[in-house]
């Protein structure tokens, strides 16, 4: 046990106003489904987009991030950080659109957009995919965090861990659905925040500041390769690992933040400039602010834990590096709060995947197959009923899972193949349900690639040589490439497959376009009612995307040679962030909203 009376004390300050916090909205999350799982449509952009940015934060974050330093250096949050393709996308291409939508899930859609019999079975295959299978495996990742933090800090085995995380996780989502989260959430962010910050501090205090700290790490002779790189050296980056990073781009920035979660966010805003700048409030802290408190705890780490001296469990899991630091550099009391934070971190997390798988299992199934005309008080106690089966299913998930990094990975491969279709849908009118579907079972397909060799050479189907052979791009250095090659099979597989199919139903089409005015190849559709406009052009767009990124990468990279005692460049990165964001600030205030 490593935590003292006043430790405790402090995390029992924090647990009870969690606990107010959220439990003070059940009443108003009661009254319907729209308030329950989005709030009303009534969320400011930036209690949104912190909300999205506290989900991010979660306790598998700061354990990865530091992981990532020890084994390849700084330059392995580059995992991630390519995230910012993708969400820039989200803010200047999808935000808008998701609220104009005005549905409760992203599975929803579905039946918005296409029609027929094929229409309804995408939903209800979205529904079980994204709501049970997805979210359960990151789920899983977050609650294996908090078993591997409670076993450095506390002494608790598993199974205790879980179910004590299971109960926290339940304790006011349960009551008072995403008003609850979003609030709680903020408090949590802060919490969180400030609890990474302080232990970052203390690194640099207790090495003697960022400039000594990357002294004593440039005369490690047990040091990944480049250890303090944070962009691109070829000197130290290998072609196949250059070439998977590549790949990765291609993925993260094809995928642009078409996450269910993220969406539902946007379902709750005020109005279309609200969905556009919680998306991008969310990159910003995301990416940017959250990042290099994580990072300077795995850079001291090198140093207060030599790899070539790491006991023989940090050794084998490196993952435990930072509740490690925790444990030896923080003093009685400022534990009691790095703990209350990262309890924060992990309830923000389940918070808002728990609200958004409920919402999959209640509006998209329940309420649509099987009671289909019931009182919004029903439907309230069916939502806090499925959020319940779901921490039961996450809680075994992570009971079977090992590695938090490579469940990252196996969760980009299990979305590589939809990233197109997903982004396409809303600018092409020839995509429809069957497009959606082949892309989702292009992708589980290739995901688990491996165990179906290994089956198909079980029952004979191939040879030992054979699956051997088809195997390799299933080993770990193939990791990132095989998305990219999971993500152009499936895009041809789908293109195919849309076209061999019968297009949508004019009415629904024409519904959807009106409706959402997204701009892009609607054809005969955008023909018939010239008066819908998008509200950018391509290029405003474009321009968005680019001068997005120029600003989170300039921020992120000028904060990181600030942290690693390179100051000039540091310096000259910050004044371009802040040039960029004028610009942004500009197209928000010119582009017409809703």
């Amino acid at each position: 046990m490593q935590l003292a009376p006043l430790d405790w004390v402090i995390i029992g300050l924090y647990g009870a106003v969690t606990f107010v916090l959220g439990i003070w909205f059940t009443r108003r999350a009661s009254q319907s489904m729209e308030d329950y799982f989005v709030a009303g449509r009534s969320l400011t952009w930036w209690l949104a987009g912190t909300s999205l940015a506290a989900t991010w934060f979660a306790t598998d974050a700061p354990l990865a991030t530091a992981s990532l330093v020890r084994q390849r250096g700084i330059f392995g949050n580059w995992l991630w950080w390519y995230e910012t393709g993708g969400l820039m996308l989200l803010v200047f291409f999808f935000a808008k659109f998701w609220r104009r939508a005005n549905i409760l899930t992203d599975a929803e859609f579905m039946e918005m957009r296409y029609s027929g019999k094929s229409a309804t079975a995408l939903r209800v295959t979205s529904a079980i995919y994204h709501g049970v299978v997805r979210n359960c495996i990151v789920m899983g990742w977050v609650m294996l965090a908090m078993v591997k933090f409670a076993k450095v800090l506390l002494g608790w085995d598993a199974v205790f861990t879980l179910a004590v995380c299971g109960m926290l996780a339940v304790v006011y989502t349960v009551a008072s659905g995403l008003w609850g989260v979003v609030i709680t959430d903020m408090f949590q962010f802060i919490t969180g925040l400030a609890g990474s910050i302080i232990l970052a501090a203390i690194v640099l205090t207790q090495l003697g500041g960022p400039a000594e700290m990357v002294g004593a790490i440039r005369n490690l002779t047990d040091a990944p390769t480049g250890v303090l790189d944070i962009v691109p050296n070829p000197e130290h980056i290998s072609p196949l690992e250059f070439i998977s990073y590549l790949c990765l781009i291609f993925v993260l920035w094809s995928r642009s933040g078409h996450d269910g979660y993220s969406a539902q966010r946007l379902f709750a805003t005020k109005n279309d400039k609200s969905a556009m700048l919680a998306a991008f409030w969310w990159g910003f802290l995301g990416i940017t602010v959250m990042t290099w408190p994580w990072i300077i705890v795995g850079l001291g780490s090198l140093l207060v834990f030599p790899i070539s001296e790491s006991s023989q469990a940090l050794s084998a899991d490196p993952e435990l590096a930072y509740p490690m630091m925790l444990a030896k550099l923080m003093p009685v009391g400022l534990k009691g709060m790095v703990v209350a934070s990262f309890l924060a971190a992990f309830m923000s997390t389940m918070d808002t995947h728990l609200c958004w798988g409920g919402s999959y299992l209640v509006n998209d199934i329940y309420k649509r197959f099987i009671r289909k005309s019931a009182s919004q008080g029903h439907y309230v106690t069916a939502s806090r009923i499925s959020i319940l089966v779901l921490v039961g299913f996450a809680m075994l998930t992570a009971y079977y899972m090992e590695s938090i990094e490579s469940a990252w990975i196996y969760i980009i491969d299990l979305t590589a193949g939809m990233a197109i279709v997903w982004a396409l849908r809303w600018y092409w009118w020839r995509v429809n349900a069957w497009a959606e579907i082949s892309a989702m079972f292009g992708s589980l397909f290739f995901a688990n690639g491996g165990l179906i060799l290994s089956l198909l050479r079980t029952i004979g189907v191939i040879s030992d040589s054979t699956a051997t052979s088809l195997g390799t791009i299933y080993t770990e250095e193939y990791n990132l490439i095989r998305a990219a090659i999971i993500l152009v099979v499936c895009t041809f597989l789908w293109v195919a497959v849309a076209l061999a199919t019968k297009p949508d139903s004019p009415k629904v089409l024409e519904a959807f376009y009106t409706k959402v005015r997204p701009g892009g190849w609607w054809g005969a559709i955008a023909e018939k009612y010239p008066d819908v406009r998008a509200d950018a052009t391509g290029s405003q767009r474009w321009l968005g995307w680019i001068i997005g990124m120029v600003f989170i990468y300039s921020s992120l990279i000028g904060i990181g040679y600030l942290s690693t005692a390179r100051y000039l460049w540091g310096g000259a990165l910050a004044v371009m962030a802040a040039g960029a964001l004028g610009w942004i600030l500009y197209f928000f205030r010119k582009v017409r909203h809703n």
